[in-house]
């Protein structure tokens, strides 16, 4: 299995595609092969814009069997642009019978408000242009609360923005069971190194822990609870 990423932060984050690709290897025993394409702060508007001639290339020649297309999501695009040029994208992947993903991001933390929207956006977009949905906002939302009152954790990294490991976690397991219909082995945990490259943009290097964290097996059960309950209905 081939597959293809295309977004920005929200995706190279905690290596999240690699994470995807040994999610999937564990759950099905056949190898997968990870390319990304993303880049800080960028929409699908910029992708098909100011890097049209390499997404076309990835997609035409790259033989993949999916490609996962995520969205500029802290602030939302603009929803015209993201229908728009997601739909560019999709048409390329029908051309070589790519199987399009479209990756429901999650609310900023100080904003809750804005999931509802990303959710109605990012359903209508899937069901119009016959794309499967990731539905990672919803199943973030879902867990969140759970996994903060019982444990503590948090999905989100410092900047209240971006997905912390634990969230990177979470997003690798939906994809990996939207795309497979199935879900890593029980016992899949993963030792994360939350050290951040030293790139200017990201201010909160200082702040991160240089130490490898192990995702505890009571937090890795939450997590698959709700992808069950909500992704059955995928299936």
């Amino acid at each position: 299995m081939k597959i293809l990423f295309i977004g920005n932060s929200h995706t190279y984050m905690n290596d999240m595609p690699e994470l995807v690709c040994e999610m999937i290897e564990n759950a099905t025993g056949e190898a997968c092969e990870v390319v990304m394409l993303a880049y800080s702060a960028r929409s699908l508007k910029w992708h098909m814009g100011e890097e049209y001639f390499s997404e076309r290339f990835n997609i035409l020649h790259g033989k993949y069997d999916y490609c996962v297309i995520q969205e500029q999501a802290h602030p939302m695009a603009d929803e015209a642009d993201t229908i728009a040029y997601a739909k560019r994208i999709i048409e390329l992947c029908e051309k070589v019978d790519t199987i399009p993903v479209i990756f429901e991001t999650w609310a900023e933390k100080i904003k809750p408000e804005n999931q509802a929207e990303m959710n109605h956006r990012y359903q209508c977009l899937a069901k119009e242009n016959d794309a499967l949905l990731a539905p990672i906002g919803e199943i973030w939302s879902a867990v969140m609360s759970e996994l903060w009152d019982e444990f503590g954790a948090d999905l989100y990294f410092k900047d209240g923005e971006h997905a912390s490991a634990l969230g990177d976690y979470l997003v690798a397991m939906v994809l990996t069971n939207v795309i497979t219909g199935k879900l890593p082995k029980q016992e899949f945990l993963k030792a994360y190194d939350f050290t951040v490259p030293g790139d200017v943009w990201f201010p909160v290097k200082e702040d991160v822990a240089e130490e490898a964290v192990l995702i505890p097996e009571s937090i890795v059960k939450v997590i698959r609870k709700h992808i069950a309950k909500n992704t059955k209905s995928l299936y």
